[in-house]
């Protein structure tokens, strides 16, 4: 086998929670004086934290993207997963098969703040898989696209990045795979709040999967 590791990405990968949140985002940028749909919210802040968009944000509001507002956005955001999170399909069975396979050798490597990514873990039956393996972004020096959070991974699993696959949906985490040295296949069941395979390729993945159930296969016979 090529790959010793394989390190997910989190929304949109294993659990489908990008709609939820967008929706959230753009109804509270929508009060706050911008008139956006949720098709362009998706657009322009789908893999990415809100933060790194600060600047567009105050231009369009007129107004500081102040740490209130952020509490607001949050406390929002966790209610509605909290209600509404379901898994992408095929992702617990995919999950399981791979940590099996690789001896618990996998891990989460997400650009979301660490609370979030445990809950929906969580929430979705997820987190025993991922136990002591989950990365967040925001507490690298730097976040996707940049690579830390997936060296960060790769360092922890005591694996090369060479030697990892991972397993992205937007184009921003596919750079941040690619620029970490490993291998990326990128998740494209849809283009609603996924990268199209077109953008996914075109930023370095080197193989399209439309069904989660695909990739114990596709990690078989690499």
């Amino acid at each position: 086998m090529k790959f010793e590791a394989v390190l997910f990405d989190c929304d949109g990968v294993l659990v489908d929670s990008e709609p939820i949140t967008n929706g959230v985002l753009c109804q509270m940028l929508n009060e706050a004086g911008w008139a956006l749909t949720p098709a362009q919210c998706m657009e322009w802040f789908i893999g990415k934290t809100v933060r790194s968009e600060a600047e567009r944000i105050e231009a369009h509001t007129g107004q500081p993207l102040t740490d209130a507002w952020m509490a607001a956005f949050y406390a929002r955001r966790n209610a509605r997963l909290a209600a509404e999170l379901q898994a992408i399909d095929g992702a617990v069975e995919a999950v399981r098969t791979v940590h099996e396979r690789l001896q618990g050798r996998i891990a989460c490597a997400s650009g979301a703040d660490r609370f979030k990514v445990e809950m929906q873990l969580a929430q979705v039956g997820l987190a025993p898989y991922f136990a002591g393996r989950i990365f967040s972004g925001h507490e690298m020096p730097a976040t996707k696209p940049a690579p830390d959070v997936y060296l960060a991974a790769a360092a922890a699993l005591g694996v090369a990045p060479a030697r990892c696959l991972v397993i992205e949906d937007t184009v921003t985490g596919v750079q941040a795979g690619v620029a970490a040295g490993a291998t990326v296949v990128g998740y494209s069941p849809s283009p609603i709040g996924h990268g199209t395979p077109e953008a996914l390729r075109g930023a370095g993945a080197q193989h399209i999967i439309a069904d989660m159930a695909a990739l114990p296969g596709l990690l078989s016979g690499w």
